[in-house]
């Protein structure tokens, strides 16, 4: 028979920033535990539940018993299951013996590659009452929790004291212990809107069941509720709020029965920058900010309750009294680091140690000055400038601000430099020289900021690369993929016109001497970079063949890049690109073979027409590339190749390379190279069609 099936298991208050991982893993655990299983048919469909104290899941249309099932095992291959005389080998005979089956019942099955032996038995059916507080179990244990708590004086663990536990089958309780706990068909209602348990006669009627105890258990639904209300309190008051769906998402964990009601705190707290009264707000109160049409921030903020009461004062007056005692601390925090001004904790950096074997943060603001510096020299920007910006851009790390929220690093700089009269492009700096912070952040605006930015980011990778922290695996722990995809968006994305060998050059020059001790760090850095493009690019819908044809070139001009992948995308759709793509693999690895410089091919010593029409053509494409090359206009250059295929097949069908004659051959080499240099301009086009 089958029937939907309810679990829940009641808890205390779950870890918030948490509740909507821990549902969707427990959901998708127990569901596939019962699909795989055959409880679940082809036409079950699995809800999930999750309030701040409980975790549910509804599965509609659940088998009361399995069905009766092959089984079938997969063993090892024929080839190596029996020997020469066809009797059993030992691998097979353990396969056997686990199996529970004999040399007679085994069975040969082909997978296209090879055939292998099958074991196969007939399984009964068993009920769901023996396994559903096992598969519960598992996806408990699955969860993404990092720390598990004991409570009492049992030995069960979880993130949370459980108290109730669920695991209805129609109307029927599944037997079963979870956790230490016999299911049943009660749980409790809102903690303090609710009284007396709640009794779940069919799983169907949780949701109703629930919300009739001011509980509403869909965190979809409860978070859609909360956005509209938010929506409609700002409305009313005029105002407009920033979307902040991490915040909402907490909000949703945190309450079961929403109310929005509006809070209020004295306007003399607005002196301060709105940032750091907008992120105690949000961070330490969850609260949601008000703007005015023009964003600037309102003395108002909008509080998401877990009751609804006729008359919300003390909740309103509670949590303005709870919220003002931060907003006194943030502008006690920008007050003093006002005071103390910029120069004292320039004069600090020197006492606070960047890294034991890279300097301190003077030394480090020093050479962010100086790649600064070179950076907007290459780019065409105000040189002067970006060295301010890079010596200073550090600096609000030592403020107190700062130091209370590090999330306003740079956000705090802007706003202390420019109180202290620093040029509009450095105060812009400050705060820019982050960017990107993470993937699909904005980039940095102007080319000092831009110029400080890249410097903030190639310095910590020269510095460490030069010391022999490098990313291994999954450990990254200076951030360095970050940083290296940072400068790869900034210089392709803006374009700049930068080398990237040149500028990894500039920033080890930039460190004291003896500070960079590895062995040849600047090859492994420029491949780390190259494979950081590589992954940006594919997941920009590049083709794997079309990124690794222009990345085997190992480019220094990453802002050339995207043309160049443009140009041998169009050139893939040439009907003689994939000919002489094969041709220019061929030649190449020809000339691996070559010993010594080559010369240049002389017309005097061809022997074969063949030679002569192939030098010919290649004189006539060599200027036409290369004046393409030079306008940036590669899908040109390319073209212009789509006219030697002719020649290039003639040649090879006439003409051997390698004969015995040392000066006929060095002189069909030096041909077939300056064939290769042609073919090569642009992309390496043997990697196409691979």
């Amino acid at each position: 028979m089958n029937n939907s099936l309810l679990i829940e298991l009641r808890t205390e208050e779950l870890p918030p920033k948490s509740l909507k991982a821990l549902s969707e893993s427990f959901a998708s655990g127990v569901f596939a535990a019962l699909k795989e299983q055959a409880f679940a048919s082809a036409q079950s469909v699995c809800t999930a539940y999750a309030t701040p104290r409980r975790l549910a899941l509804l599965i509609t249309d659940i088998a009361a018993q399995q069905p009766d099932r092959l089984i079938e095992k997969k063993g090892p291959a024929v080839a190596s299951g029996i020997d020469a005389d066809g009797r059993p080998t030992r691998a097979l005979e353990g396969f056997m013996r686990s199996a529970g089956v004999s040399f007679e019942q085994m069975h040969k099955v082909a997978d296209g590659k090879a055939e292998y032996f099958v074991a196969r038995s007939e399984k009964k059916g068993e009920p769901i009452d023996a396994h559903l507080a096992e598969i519960v179990s598992a996806a408990l244990k699955k969860l993404p929790i990092q720390k598990l708590m004991r409570w009492g004086d049992s030995e069960v663990q979880f993130v949370r004291p459980v108290h109730g536990l669920i695991m209805l089958h129609g109307n029927r309780v599944v037997p079963g212990q979870v956790l230490g706990l016999t299911g049943g068909k009660t749980t409790l209602g809102h903690r303090f809107m609710s009284t007396g348990e709640i009794v779940i006669d069919a799983p169907e009627d949780y949701a109703a069941k629930l919300a009739a105890g001011k509980v509403l258990a869909s965190f979809a639904e409860r978070r859609a509720a909360i956005a509209v209300e938010l929506d409609a309190k700002a409305r009313e008051l005029s105002a407009t709020m920033k979307p902040s769906d991490a915040l909402l998402d907490e909000v949703t964990a945190l309450v079961e029965w929403p109310a929005v009601y509006v809070g209020e705190f004295e306007s003399e707290y607005l002196e301060v920058p709105q940032e750091c009264l907008i992120l105690t707000m949000q961070q330490n109160q969850k609260y949601f900010p008000l703007f005015d049409a023009a964003g600037k921030l309102l003395n108002k903020f909008l509080i998401v309750s877990n009751m609804v009461v006729a008359d919300p004062k003390h909740i309103v007056e509670g949590n303005a009294r709870v919220v003002r005692p931060r907003l006194s601390d943030a502008r006690f925090f920008y007050n003093k680091d006002i005071k103390d001004g910029f120069a004292t904790r320039v004069l600090k950096l020197g006492s606070v140690v960047y890294h034991n074997k890279l300097g301190t943060l003077a030394d480090r603001a020093q050479r962010l000055g100086i790649i600064a510096a070179f950076v907007a020299g290459q780019i065409g920007g105000d040189a002067n400038l970006a060295r301010n910006a890079g010596l200073l851009c550090k600096v609000d790390l030592l403020t107190d601000m700062v130091g209370e929220f590090p999330e306003l690093q740079g956000i705090m700089g802007r706003y202390y430099a420019q109180r202290e009269g620093a040029k509009p492009e450095v105060v812009e700096a400050m705060e820019h020289h982050y960017r990107p912070r993470f993937a699909g952040d904005l980039l940095p605006e102007g080319l000092v900021s831009c110029s400080a930015a890249i410097a903030d980011k190639i310095d910590a990778l020269v510095g460490f690369f030069g010391i022999g922290q490098i990313p291994t695996g999954d450990k990254d722990p200076f951030g360095l993929r970050r940083a290296a995809l940072g400068v790869l968006r900034i210089v392709m994305e803006k374009p700049l016109a930068l080398d990237l060998g040149e500028l990894i050059d500039a920033t080890t020059k930039a460190f004291a001497h003896n500070t960079l001790t590895a062995k040849g760090f600047e090859t492994q850095l420029l491949d780390f970079m190259l494979d950081r493009l590589r992954g940006l690019l594919k997941d920009a819908g590049y083709a794997q063949d079309v990124v690794e044809a222009v990345l085997a070139q190992r480019p220094a001009r990453i802002d050339l890049v995207p043309a160049k992948l443009d140009a041998v995308r169009a050139f893939l759709a040439l009907p003689d690109a994939l000919t002489l793509a094969a041709a220019n693999k061929r030649i190449g690895n020809i000339l691996k073979k070559a010993e010594g410089q080559l010369p240049k091919p002389d017309p005097l010593l061809f022997t074969e027409d063949a030679e002569g029409a192939l030098y010919a053509q290649v004189q006539a494409i060599t200027p036409l590339v290369a004046a393409h090359v030079a306008s940036g206009d590669y899908a040109g250059a390319l073209s212009a190749l789509a006219s030697v295929r002719a020649e290039v097949d003639h040649f090879f069908d006439k003409v051997m390379v390698n004969v015995d004659d040392v000066a006929v051959r060095a002189n069909r080499l030096g041909l077939l190279k300056s064939l290769f240099d042609q073919l090569n301009a642009v992309a390496d086009i043997s990697k196409l069609g691979v």
